[in-house]
C-alpha cells in the first residue's frame, strides 16, 4: 500500500474545485463520462494502429447507481500506477500532449484521457475511489482512494478485465445525484452524442399492466449523429428527423445548413432556420455547442455572430477548447475564426438558395427575413453579403433586391433634391387609403412590418445612395415626394383660424396623443380631413421601445396633424356656414382685436432697443393690460368658434371619421359616432 500527497500547489486544491472551477456541478458527470469514452477512443486508435493485439469486444460505457455511489465503468486503455502517479497524483493535463503527440496524424478527434476534469467529481463527492488495471500486458489492477483532501492511497486491487471503474460516494448535500431520473436528464443533456455507447440501466418495457427491466442496456446516446456523417449521402428528411429530435415540439424548419470545415481550423455541424413566431430573446440558446461529441453549452455567444444566435442546431470542433473555463470562449482566438467563418457559410448558403430557387426563397422571406435583417444591422461584413439576396416587399406581395427595387421606383419617385423615396407602410389593413392614395398616384409601396423593419429603415437610408424612406402616413400623398415648388391655394387667414378652431375644439382627449390642427388645398377628390405623423418623430418614439438611451422620446406624447382640405365641398359648406352664424358675434371683437394690436405694437416699437430697467413701469403695465385684453378676446373668439363647432354635427362626424380611419377612435367616442351616424342617416 502506498500513501501520499496530491501535487498541487495549494495546500488543498478541493475547496477551489468546488466553490470556482466549476460554475455548475453537474458537470461531473459529463467530464467523467467523457474521460471514459476519450479511454475507450484511445483503446480503439491503438487497435486501429496494430499497437493493440487483444480483442476489443464491448466497448461500452456503463453508468450505475448505488445507495450511496455512482460508478462510472469503462473498457478503455486503463491506467498503470505510474500513469495514475503522473495524471491523476500530479494534476496534469500532459496525458492528452503525450498521446496526441505520439499519435498526432491519427488521433485528432481524441480529446485527453485524464486531465484536471477528473476532479469535478469531488464537487459532488466525499470519497471516490479509481479501479483501474492497463490493458498492457501483466499488469497489475490497482485502486486509488481519495477522500477530498491531498492525501491519497494506492494498493494492489482484484479486476480481472482491463479498463476503469470511477465510483463516486456522493456527499449528504448532493443526494440529487442518486435519483435515476436526475442522472438520466443528465446523460440526456450530456452524453446524447458520444462517439462510442453509453449505458445506463437496462431498458423497461409494459407487461401485465407493468414496466419490468428487460435485459437489454439502455444505451443513451447516439454514436453517429448527422453531423459527423457526409452531407451527399443525407436526404432532407434525415435532416428534418434530426431536428424534430432536438426540437420535439418545433416545426420544420425553414432551411438548414451542414457545416464540415477542415482548414483551417476542425467544424462540423448543422445549422438550421427556424420558424420564428414572437419575441427574439425566446428562440436564442438554441444552438448546442460541443467538443468531439461531448456536449460544452448551449450559450454560444461569441462562437457564432451574434445575430446567428437566432438560429437552432449543433456546432461541434475540437478547436472549441472543453476545460474547466467556460468564460473564455469569447477570447480564444480559434472560437473568434469559427464565429467569422460560420457567418460567411451562412450567407454563402443563403445567396446559393436565392440563386437556385428564388421562387422557394421569397415563399420563406417573412420567415427568413428577421435572421437577415438582425445580421446586417448587427454586422457590416455580413450587410455586405445579404444586399444580393436581401429582398423589399411590396404591399401587392411582390420581392426586389435592393438593385431591383431601386431601378423600379427610380423613374417616379424621386423628389427634386434628387432623393429616391421609398414609400413604405407597416400595417396593409390600418394604412388601407394612405396606401391606396400613393398607389393611385403611381407609386410603390412597401410593406415592412416586421421586428426590426423600424431599425433597419434608418440603417438602408444610411447605406443606399441619396434614399430616403417615408411612410405613407407621415403626410399627404401631394407632399410624399416633392417634386416642384407649387403655389398652392392659401386660404385667408381669418377663414384658416375659423376652421382650425372649430375643428380643434371637437377633438376628443386622447391619453398620450397631441393634434397640430392645419388647413391645406389638397383637391377637390382627396378626403376632407386626413390624419398624418412626422415620420422623424414617430420613428424616433418607435426606436426608444427597442433601442436603450432614447427612452426621452419614448416618453413623449405621440404629435398628429389634424390636415383639413380646403377644396373639398364639406369643408367650404362647414366655413360657409360658420361665417354666416357666427360673423356678427366675430366682427366687432376682430375690429377690437386689431385696435389693440396697433396700441401693443406702438409700445413694443418703443421699447425695442431699450433695457428692461430703461423702461417705466407705467409703460410696462399698460403693455401687460393691452395683453390681458388681447388674451380676453382671443378667448371670446375661440369660445364663439366652439360653441358652433358643438352644434354642428358634420365637424365632429368628419373628425371621428378620421379617427376611425387610424384606429384612434375607441370606447365612449366609438358610441357616439355611431349614434351620430344613425342621426345623420
Amino acid at each position: 500500500m502506498q500513501k501520499g500527497n496530491i501535487g498541487v500547489t495549494t495546500e488543498n486544491i478541493f475547496p477551489i474545485i468546488k466553490k470556482f472551477l466549476y460554475s455548475d456541478h453537474e458537470i461531473f458527470l459529463r467530464e467523467i463520462v467523457s474521460n471514459a469514452v476519450d479511454a475507450t477512443q484511445k483503446l480503439k486508435t491503438l487497435s486501429s494502429m496494430g499497437e493493440y493485439k487483444g480483442e476489443l469486444g464491448d466497448l461500452t460505457v456503463r453508468v450505475s447507481l448505488n445507495n450511496d455511489t455512482i460508478t462510472i465503468s469503462d473498457r478503455g486503455i486503463g491506467l498503470t500506477a505510474e500513469e495514475i502517479e503522473k495524471y491523476i497524483n500530479q494534476i496534469a493535463f500532459s496525458g492528452a500532449s503525450d498521446f496526441l503527440e505520439k499519435y498526432k496524424n491519427d488521433a485528432n478527434a481524441i480529446i485527453g484521457h485524464f486531465g484536471l476534469g477528473f476532479y469535478s467529481s469531488f464537487m459532488v463527492s466525499k470519497k471516490v475511489e479509481i479501479v483501474t488495471k492497463s490493458y498492457k500486458e501483466g499488469a497489475q489492477a490497482i485502486k486509488w482512494s481519495c477522500d477530498g483532501s491531498p492525501e491519497y492511497t494506492l494498493t494492489n486491487a482484484d479486476k480481472e478485465d482491463r479498463g476503469t471503474d470511477i465510483i463516486l460516494y456522493i456527499d449528504d448535500d448532493c443526494k440529487e445525484f442518486l435519483d435515476t431520473t436526475r442522472i438520466s436528464s443528465l446523460l440526456n443533456k450530456y452524453c446524447s452524442f458520444l462517439p462510442v455507447p453509453v449505458s445506463f440501466g437496462k431498458k423497461k418495457e409494459w407487461k401485465d399492466g407493468k414496466q419490468i427491466e428487460t435485459s437489454e442496456d439502455n444505451i443513451i446516446n447516439e454514436t453517429n449523429p448527422l453531423w459527423t456523417q457526409k452531407p451527399n449521402e443525407l436526404k432532407d428528411e434525415d435532416y428534418k428527423s434530426f431536428y424534430s429530435k432536438l426540437y420535439p415540439m418545433s416545426d420544420e424548419p425553414l432551411f438548414w445548413i451542414h457545416l464540415n470545415v477542415d482548414y483551417p481550423f476542425n467544424l462540423t455541424g448543422i445549422l438550421y432556420f427556424p420558424k420564428v413566431k414572437s419575441n427574439i430573446d425566446l428562440n436564442k440558446n438554441k444552438i448546442q455547442l460541443y467538443c468531439n461529441q461531448v456536449y460544452v453549452t448551449d450559450s454560444v455567444e461569441g462562437v457564432v455572430p451574434d445575430f446567428l444566435t437566432l438560429l437552432h442546431g449543433v456546432i461541434d470542433s475540437p478547436d472549441i477548447p472543453l476545460n474547466v473555463s467556460r468564460s473564455y470562449l469569447q477570447s480564444d482566438s480559434n472560437v473568434k475564426k469559427i464565429s467569422s467563418h460560420i457567418s460567411k457559410k451562412v450567407s454563402d448558403r443563403l445567396q446559393s438558395i436565392f440563386k437556385n430557387d428564388r421562387k422557394q426563397f421569397e415563399e420563406k422571406w417573412n420567415d427568413l427575413k428577421l435572421f437577415i435583417n438582425y445580421g446586417m444591422l448587427t454586422q457590416e461584413d455580413f450587410y455586405e453579403k445579404a444586399q444580393k439576396f436581401a429582398l423589399l416587399g411590396d404591399t401587392d406581395g411582390k420581392y426586389y433586391t435592393f438593385e431591383e427595387y431601386k431601378t423600379l421606383i427610380a423613374e417616379n419617385q424621386t423628389d427634386k433634391e434628387g432623393n429616391l423615396i421609398y414609400l413604405y407602410a407597416n400595417h396593409k389593413d390600418e394604412q388601407y387609403s394612405y396606401i391606396e392614395a400613393a398607389v393611385n398616384k403611381g407609386y410603390n409601396v412597401l410593406l415592412m412590418d416586421g421586428q426590426l423593419d423600424v431599425a433597419l429603415v434608418s440603417t438602408l437610408e444610411q447605406k443606399l445612395e441619396k434614399a430616403r424612406f417615408t411612410r405613407v402616413d407621415s403626410d399627404i400623398v401631394d407632399h410624399l415626394i416633392i417634386k416642384e415648388d407649387k403655389d398652392a391655394h392659401v386660404l385667408e387667414v381669418s377663414k384658416q383660424e375659423a376652421l382650425t378652431t372649430a375643428f380643434k375644439s371637437q377633438l376628443p382627449n386622447i391619453n398620450k396623443v397631441e393634434f397640430n390642427v392645419m388647413a391645406q388645398s389638397m383637391g377637390e377628390n382627396a378626403s376632407p380631413v386626413v390624419i398624418t405623423q412626422s415620420e422623424y418623430m414617430r420613428r424616433m418614439k418607435e426606436m426608444a421601445n427597442i433601442q436603450a438611451g432614447m427612452s426621452f422620446y419614448g416618453e413623449m406624447p405621440d404629435m398628429f396633424n389634424l390636415i383639413l382640405n380646403t377644396d373639398h365641398k364639406l369643408l367650404k359648406s362647414v366655413l360657409e356656414d360658420e361665417v354666416k352664424e357666427c360673423g356678427a358675434l366675430i366682427n366687432p371683437i376682430e375690429k377690437e382685436i386689431e385696435g389693440i394690436s396697433i396700441l401693443r405694437k406702438e409700445i413694443q416699437d418703443k421699447q425695442k432697443n431699450k433695457k428692461d430697467e430703461d423702461i417705466p413701469v407705467s409703460e410696462k403695465d399698460e403693455l401687460k393690460s393691452l395683453d390681458d385684453i388681447w388674451d380676453d378676446l382671443k378667448n371670446k373668439k375661440e369660445s364663439i368658434f366652439s360653441d358652433y363647432a358643438s352644434r354642428n354635427k358634420i365637424i365632429r362626424q368628419l373628425i371621428d371619421l378620421a379617427l376611425l380611419q387610424n384606429n384612434m377612435l375607441k370606447g365612449e367616442s366609438l358610441s357616439n359616432f355611431v349614434k351620430r351616424s344613425i342621426e345623420l342617416i
